[in-house]
């Protein structure tokens, strides 16, 4: 190792004092008559032959010293581990040879650092068993001290002759350069690191800003902080398939089966956090739904490394610790087609500004450290998808151990997609009421002051007023349904049609006049121009199948149309039209200085569909129907014709789905006619007739992702969905999941008639949906007649905790989500006499798991009697991290006999605290190192050990489980194990 190398991991102020202790202090006043005899080195030093003051145990603790800290630092061992002792060893008797060394401290200086090394490993013995590695490391390490033991001898009193005053001042010239060179000499990694704190700096500010619609009136800025604006939204997966009730749970078996008896709902857990226990995520959302938002703050919250507060990767986002972001948007990578980046080019095809180290994103998805963000599929045309898949399975084949985050429309690909290559696919679920709720709040506080008043309202006309309720179901919506009642002082436009060209006028027309703006680019353009000109954007851009174009094909366009809008023709200047457009209209940005798109998607689909009807395009309109790329542009299309254009549309429509080659287009083309009909201003009752018999003949729906679609449509088609006779249970099941997703009271009596169904699944799917209508009623028609049967009540707020009280309802398991307070859990009381089963996610503040276990008034740290006194199952979320309380209300809870948990949660139990109670433990989460000592002492009874979500290829010993004696089950999926030998022959392994 190079002694540059040494002196990164081991600096001057830190070596000095260690250094010094080897050598001999001055005496009062030696040197001052300048002494010719020389001065031995044999007498500088504190020791020498068998006159020593410092002794060889000394000597070995100061060469320790050296070795840990030179040894420390970033990058692999310099040496081998088992070797540490042997060079220690070497290295001690090398620095007690300086003492036998025939040269004074002149003589010394003048050789320098290499010679004077050299002079004392001839002196020394030589190295005897070391590995090459290690010989190199003690060279460089030797070389290194000597060259700070001249820089003590060059101070001393006694070597400051006048003969040789210069000389003494270069030589420390020298040394200071010597040192400084030494600091600043790269190594490999420190150049990563030094580029990583740049790149994770930029990503930080460049993703941590978010436009939040409307909030540029006035004097608002045009950005807000991420972290203010950002909602974490839910994600739902396909939940497992149940499993027999009478399972026994003695006879513990899979993970996934144990899941699927206690958990047989839907599988649904915050969005930010999924990539903690999948590695591998399909995200498919709506339009406006939270998708890019999300990829956003999960780049932000892995590049703010230890910034601090609960949604800091110091918090619940701590699992993106020493994850580096790569946001990697497809609309941006591919808008010529061009081949797809490699992860040399990933920086550069996103527009970052940075140019890495030779190889640095290599070494990064190599050291499975990457948080691949993978934006848009549906935002590229479907021709180019299959390609994209291909790209994706090149990096997964090449990179392990890294974290994939693909996000998608819900159309764009077909289901199971990249299911194969490992993915899990999500659905972020519409924003519940409660959620709606905060996002209107957090919306009103960054407004400021004046838009205070505007919010109790705007929250009163979401609960009373339909429309703006059915609009008002993902963040986009919501942003601006908030700013237009803020800027119509306190009055909503009526449908979506209303609420888009209310948005145009409001970013179009006064943005700028009521900010006091003038003009800045010598144009003002009224409304109408503006948007002739932008809308023939939005249409090249839908026809291509792309959401961003070249600056100068946009300049182009809008050059060559500027002449036929005469209130733009007379500014004489198209180039000076389409930069007002660009930076004034509020609907256009520059995502890269040669690139342009809108500001949303829906935006330009509006706008698009607006084009097509004004030409009246109808061919080119039916001809995409069926392309997910083009499902709001088809809607909105009808929102803008008028009503014999409507009636052709529509006709046309079912034309096509009628000439459908297979089930998958022919739904899709039904779905769009029956959504649009909600956007039609006008529309004949046989024509609506038509439709709605014609989707009938498609319901039950056969998976959910058809279930979803056919929800769509509104309510209107509850009156299609058919009642529970003569269903099979599947179908049930698809026919309340398409109900259960149209949030509106109408759907409740239809839902209503599957209280009783004999599947658990159709009444979980009950339950789960309980968030989305008005707590009470929902409760009263549905939640208070529902058959128990084994349910998981999941509860995610204290008004529906306030409703199971009120109803009187004992369910058996619990499963408390985000939104339930403390004031809830201790409400909770009641109904914990029956409840044997808990599952525990809520982020709530300290002491939550305490009081629903134990409550308060129950003091001391064991023999309380728990709240809960059936408890038998406690499933305890990765996110949730218990108090030394918890702990002891775990403790004191008898009746446990499995608990699932974090591994770095269970790292927190109390050193004395023992639960020989529980007989299974199921761990979750990827540590290289599972605390199964832990495991071993805190529960000494256990039967069974589930280790599940394990990092692919790891290797786990698990000999210390030897020691529990009544081990008969050991489940570690997908890992390598050592150590099985130590465990008994009774113990079934599966791996």
């Amino acid at each position: 190792m190079d002694p540059a190398l040494i002196g990164i991991r081991l600096a001057s102020s830190a070596s000095g004092p260690l250094l010094r202790k080897l050598l001999a202090k001055d005496g009062p006043g030696a040197g001052l008559t300048g002494a010719r005899t020389p001065v031995r080195l044999s007498g500088l030093v504190s020791f020498r032959g068998e006159k020593r003051t410092l002794t060889e145990k000394e000597v070995r603790k100061l060469a320790t010293t050296l070795v840990e800290r030179a040894a420390a630092g970033p990058g692999e061992p310099p040496f081998p581990a088992d070797e540490t002792e042997a060079l220690t060893d070497t290295l001690a008797a090398t620095l007690l040879a300086l003492g036998d060394l025939d040269m004074d401290d002149v003589q010394a200086v003048h050789l320098g650092p290499a010679a004077l090394a050299r002079g004392l490993r001839a002196a020394a013995p030589p190295p005897d068993g070391l590995s090459t590695d290690s010989v190199l490391f003690l060279d460089s390490l030797t070389e290194w001290a000597c060259l700070h033991i001249l820089e003590f001898f060059t101070q001393r009193s006694t070597f400051v002759a006048r003969t040789l005053v210069e000389q003494t001042r270069g030589q420390a010239e020298l040394t200071a350069k010597v040192d400084e060179v030494i600091r600043r000499t790269p190594r490999g990694d420190a150049r990563d690191a030094e580029f990583e704190r740049r790149y994770l700096a930029y990503v930080a500010k460049k993703q941590g800003r978010l436009t939040i619609y409307g909030l540029d009136l006035h004097h608002s800025p045009d950005e807000w902080p991420l972290d203010l604006a950002y909602l974490s939204l839910e994600a739902t997966g396909p939940g497992p398939a149940p499993a027999d009730d009478d399972t026994a749970w003695d006879e513990l078996g899979t993970r996934e089966q144990l899941f699927r008896l206690r958990h047989p709902g839907p599988a649904t857990l915050p969005a930010d956090r999924a990539l903690a226990t999948h590695p591998r995520i399909l995200l498919r959302g709506l339009a406006g739904s939270g998708k890019t938002t999300l990829v956003q703050w999960l780049a932000v919250s892995a590049a703010s490394q230890g910034r601090a507060g609960d949604r800091s990767p110091g918090g619940e986002m701590a699992y993106l610790r020493d994850r580096v972001p790569f946001v990697l948007p497809l609309r941006a990578l591919t808008r010529h087609g061009e081949r797809l980046p490699s992860p040399d080019r990933f920086l550069a095809a996103a527009g970052c500004p940075l140019t890495p180290p030779d190889g640095w994103a290599d070494r990064v998805l190599t050291a499975g450290r990457g948080l691949i963000l993978v934006d848009g599929i549906d935002e590229i045309p479907e021709a180019e998808r299959e390609r994209a898949r291909r790209w994706l399975r090149e990096l997964l084949d090449s990179y392990d151990g890294n974290r994939w985050l693909v996000t998608s429309r819900p159309t764009a690909v077909r289901d199971d997609w990249l299911t194969p290559d490992g993915f899990t696919e999500l659905a972020l679920s519409p924003m519940s009421r409660a959620e709606v709720t905060t996002f209107v709040q957090r919306w009103h506080r960054a407004a400021g002051p004046e838009a205070q008043p505007y919010e109790q309202p705007l929250l009163d006309a979401l609960r009373t007023t339909e429309h703006a309720a059915q609009l008002a179901t993902n963040p986009l919506m919501c942003g601006l349904i908030c700013a237009l009642h803020r800027d119509r002082r306190g009055f909503l436009p009526r449908g979506r049609k209303a609420l888009y060209e209310a948005a145009l006028s409001m970013l179009l027309s006064r943005r700028d006049r009521e900010r006091d703006m003038g003009t800045p680019y010598g144009i003002e353009l009224g409304e109408a121009p503006q948007i002739q000109l932008i809308q023939r954007l939005a249409y090249w851009l839908t026809l291509n199948g792309r959401t961003q174009m070249d600056r100068s094909h946009a300049e182009s366009i809008v050059r060559s149309a500027v002449p036929a809008i005469p209130e733009a023709a007379a500014y004489g200047d198209p180039d000076a039209v389409f930069t007002h457009l660009l930076h004034r209209s509020g609907l256009l940005r520059e995502p890269t200085p040669d690139t342009v798109d809108f500001v949303h998607r829906t935006f330009q689909d509006h706008l698009a569909a607006k084009v097509l009807v004004d030409d009246w395009h109808i061919g080119v309109l039916i001809d995409h129907a069926a392309d997910d790329q083009w499902e709001d542009v088809v809607r909105m299309a009808v929102g803008h014709a008028r009503p014999r254009e409507c009636a052709e549309i529509f006709e046309e429509l079912l034309r096509a789905a009628d000439a459908a080659e297979d089930r998958r287009t022919q739904l899709r083309v039904l779905v769009v006619a029956a959504t649009a009909l909600e956007e039609a201003t006008e529309v004949a009752p046989e024509v609506q007739a038509r439709i709605l018999e014609r989707t009938a003949r498609v319901i039950p729906p056969r998976t959910p992702e058809e279930a979803r679609e056919l929800a769509s449509v509104g309510r209107a088609v509850l009156d299609l969905l058919p009642g529970p006779e003569g269903l099979s249970d599947r179908e049930a099941l698809m026919v309340v999941t398409a109900a259960t997703h149209i949030p509106h009271d109408a759907a409740l009596p239809h839902l209503a008639r599957f209280v009783d169904h004999p599947w658990i699944q159709v009444r979980s799917q009950l339950i789960w949906a309980w968030s989305r209508y008005d707590t009470r009623q929902y409760a009263q028609e549905i939640i208070g007649r529902l058959a128990p049967g084994g349910l998981d009540f999941t509860l995610r707020s204290d008004e529906q905790i306030d409703e199971l009280v009120r109803l009187g309802r004992r369910p058996e398991a619990l499963d408390l989500r985000h939104g339930v307070s403390e004031r809830g859990m201790a409400a909770l009381g009641p109904v914990l006499a029956e409840v044997e089963s808990v599952q525990f996610a809520a982020a709530t503040a300290g002491n939550s798991l305490w009081l629903l276990l134990r409550g308060r008034g129950h003091e001391g740290k064991s023999g309380a009697t728990s709240r809960v006194p059936r408890l038998r199952f406690l499933h305890l979320s990765g996110f949730y991290a218990p108090t030394e309380e918890d702990w002891h209300a775990i403790a004191g809870t008898p009746s446990l006999r499995e608990l699932t948990i974090g591994t770095a949660a269970l790292r927190s139990c109390p050193e004395p605290l023992l639960l020989p109670q529980v007989d299974h433990l199921i761990l979750h989460g990827n540590e290289a190192d599972p605390p199964f000592e832990q495991v071993v002492r805190a529960f000494p009874a256990l039967r069974g050990v589930i280790l599940s979500d394990t990092g692919e290829g790891r290797a786990y010993d698990i000999s210390p489980l030897a020691r529990l004696k009544h081990l008969r089950l050991l489940q570690m999926p997908g890992v390598e194990i050592t150590g099985a030998g130590h465990l008994s022959p009774t113990v079934d392994i599966v791996v």
